[in-house]
């Protein structure tokens, strides 16, 4: 499956592009994990938004890279999000790599914080991201802060 990833500031979104990542992270994170919590909390508007569309223009994939300064003292990554048509096909990967990739370039070589939900430590291990802290509950999900150095 080959997707077209999309890179873009808040203000660049169209209606459509946003409307897309808020019906993609209402269906995951509140609907499909039983969750109410408040999913727009302010940080959108100062993020870069990475979005992956299949062939049929359809978003199967998005996070959130938030400035340092804004959520923590490092850059952060948030609201990573996989539609569950795609899951399993390596798109979650592409995607991390996607959002790495740009922090590299825009950023340099700093250091990135996550809140991960805690059974996906070993995929954001992977990228070599280390537990930072003791386990928590965040909208009663289990989470756990990573740092990837």
């Amino acid at each position: 499956m080959a997707i077209n990833w999309n890179i873009k500031r808040f203000e660049d979104l169209s209606n459509e592009e946003l409307y897309s990542i808020l019906q993609l992270r209402c269906e995951v994170f509140s609907v499909e994990q039983n969750c109410a919590y408040q999913d727009l909390d302010g940080k959108d508007l100062k993020s870069f938004h990475i979005s992956g569309v299949d062939e049929t223009n359809e978003l199967v994939a998005y996070s959130r890279i938030i400035p340092a300064g804004v959520s923590y003292d490092e850059v952060s990554i948030g609201r990573v999000v996989t539609s569950q048509k795609v899951r399993g096909t390596g798109i979650g990967k592409e995607l991390m790599e996607t959002t790495l990739h740009f922090i590299q370039q825009q950023f340099g070589s700093k250091s990135v914080r996550i809140s991960a939900q805690s059974y996906l430590i070993k995929f954001y291990s992977d990228f070599g991201f280390k537990t930072h802290a003791a386990e928590y509950l965040e909208d009663n999900i289990p989470h756990i802060e990573m740092i990837k150095n």
